[in-house]
């Protein structure tokens, strides 16, 4: 029997610091720049105040991208614009520099770390710096069969926890998180169909590759075929994950949980976080306080899931090739909130404002009362 216990969530995640943002929020009432004229970026200063319980807001300084990475069997069906079991090849070029998140993050001097959970390669030709947590060789079809083994989807599970722990440990003061897949977006489409009460055509993209118009169609009958295997059990989020997710979908869910536990404030990139993250929000619903939705990518499966958590995305360039480009275009705003709210200098004449007038106290009943 399993030890794990996802009801421990909610008793151990806490909403970021209420009084710190109100403190923020009034530091930012005294300086030179009126409120609200930095648009956003007043409510990201005060949201990275209260999730650091820190006024004035400390800088970004050691931002990570972390991205799981896993084949899923359901790209068999040519749901994808990339061959089925081919995610080791994206990985290998994410590391040798050739991918978009590859030059952002070299550009903006940002580290990667590229966790295998279920590659369909043999370990041995990955590069080094892979991070090995694979629980098996590629999830499987969830239109007919069960992506992981409860045992694989636990085991999954805690390798996200695991890292999360190892990231905030290390220091690392924000993720920006993504995934590295193939196939992965179809399963995403399935966790928020499911969750949000939708048919498949409701939440079913293109993808990163742009996939034609037959592939959308094979993609949308794969979605529906696995809803209905999805629905019988989801009052079990991490059997759900097991069902219908995959060893890559687990460990995010279980990385994004932690990290609010942690109180690691995490950047969303696309479609498959988003998923994840919806699931995080039905284990823990004070969860999504410790996140925020880098970008648009255009997926409808995103936008639907970002509603139902009340996340606004941050940017909308529609980057769908996934890997945490489109997270990683939003780091460079979340720093600079954080530097305005910690460098604008307050008003001069912030410290002569008159405070309030205390409220008298009530008299004391005479004793001849």
């Amino acid at each position: 029997m399993s030890s794990l216990n996802l009801d421990d969530f909610s008793d151990l995640i806490e909403r970021p610091d209420g009084g710190v943002r109100r403190d923020a929020e009034a530091r930012r009432e005294r300086q030179i720049v009126p409120p609200g004229a930095l648009g956003r970026l007043d409510d990201l200063g005060e949201w990275l105040a209260a999730a650091q319980s820190a006024v004035p807001v400390r800088p970004i300084d050691r931002p990570r991208v972390v991205l799981f990475a896993g084949d899923h069997g359901i790209a068999e069906l040519g749901v994808s614009g990339r061959a089925a079991g081919s995610a080791s090849e994206l990985v290998r070029e994410v590391l040798e520099g050739g991918r978009p998140v590859s030059v952002l993050a070299r550009r903006l001097g940002v580290p990667v770390r590229i966790v295998d959970m279920a590659l369909d390669c043999d370990p041995a030709e990955l590069p080094q710096d892979v991070v090995r947590h694979r629980v098996r060789r590629g999830s499987g079809r969830i239109d007919v069969e069960d992506a992981l083994t409860p045992e694989e989807a636990e085991a999954a599970f805690r390798a996200g926890i695991a890292l999360a722990d190892e990231e905030a440990d290390s220091g690392t003061d924000l993720v920006v998180l993504g995934d590295v897949s193939v196939g992965g977006t179809t399963a995403a489409g399935v966790l928020v169909a499911a969750l949000c009460g939708t048919d498949a055509s409701v939440v079913t993209g293109r993808g990163g590759t742009g996939i034609d118009d037959l592939a959308w169609m094979r993609k949308c009958a794969a979605i529906r075929d696995a809803l209905r295997r999805a629905r019988p059990v989801l009052g079990d989020q991490l059997q759900l994950l097991a069902t219908v997710g995959g060893a890559d979908l687990a460990a995010i869910t279980g990385f994004l949980l932690q990290s609010a536990v942690r109180k690691l404030p995490v950047v969303l990139d696309g479609v498959v976080v988003a998923a994840c993250a919806l699931v995080g929000q039905r284990i823990a619903f004070r969860a999504p306080d410790w996140w925020v939705a880098g970008q648009n990518s255009g997926e409808p499966g995103q936008a639907k899931a970002l509603d139902r958590m009340a996340l606004e995305p941050l940017l909308d360039h529609g980057v769908t090739v996934g890997e945490g480009a489109g997270g990683l275009l939003a780091l460079p705003l979340v720093q600079a909130a954080a530097a305005l709210a910690a460098e604008l200098p307050e008003r001069a004449d912030a410290a002569e404002e008159p405070k309030a007038a205390p409220e008298p106290e009530p008299e004391k009943a005479s004793d001849e009362e």
